[in-house]
């Protein structure tokens, strides 16, 4: 989505979500940049010692808000259409799965550390169920946006997609993980699990 709207090819109803998609982008860049020069020159251990906290602390509350409905239909329908499901939309019961992909595509991506410190303050009370949802922890003035903006980007990215394979090989190159391989085009329309090492 990105690249299209740089060669000014996306139509204009995406053109401000590329944008923001582009600003987050380099803000994660960036971040991700910071810890694996940090990484290298082993600065890690030298720094404030509650840096990476701060940040998390921007996004992040110590207790969970109440529920409101931060994931929309789109999100989902686009999910089960890349995958050859087929979608009910009058049921609410989904596939285990989904959770493993909604952690993936988006709180993976959302910014450093956040998956991880949200499955620590959101422990699971039985085998795939959790007392709240984790975008109840995101904070009103920088989780929440950045939540909404990111799945936006997300849904963006699922529409030109043509296939589960193919979204994922422009996921991960639009919202890159720090250390995440990429796969090489001519990957594009195999499935990760059938590639070999």
């Amino acid at each position: 989505m990105l690249e299209l709207n740089h060669k000014h090819m996306l139509d204009m109803r995406y053109r401000e979500t590329a944008e923001r998609c582009r600003i987050l982008l380099g803000g994660f860049a960036k971040i991700g940049i910071i810890a694996l020069v940090d990484e290298a020159t082993g600065y890690q251990y030298s720094r404030k010692k509650d840096a990476l906290q701060q940040i998390l602390d921007r996004y992040l509350y110590e207790k969970h808000a109440t529920w409101a409905k931060r994931f929309p239909d789109e999100f989902y329908r686009q999910i089960f259409r890349l995958r050859g499901w087929e979608y009910a939309p009058q049921t609410i019961k989904r596939p285990g799965v989904i959770g493993t992909i909604t952690k993936d595509v988006v709180y993976k991506r959302l910014a450093p550390g956040i998956l991880e410190e949200l499955e620590h303050r959101n422990p699971p009370v039985s085998p795939g169920v959790r007392k709240v949802r984790h975008h109840q922890f995101l904070t009103d003035d920088i989780g929440h946006p950045t939540l909404r903006d990111h799945i936006s980007g997300v849904i963006a990215i699922m529409r030109i997609s043509d296939n589960w394979p193919d979204f994922r090989h422009k996921i991960i190159k639009a919202y890159p993980i720090v250390g995440e391989q990429h796969l090489l085009d001519l990957y594009r329309d195999i499935p990760e699990d059938e590639i070999d090492d």
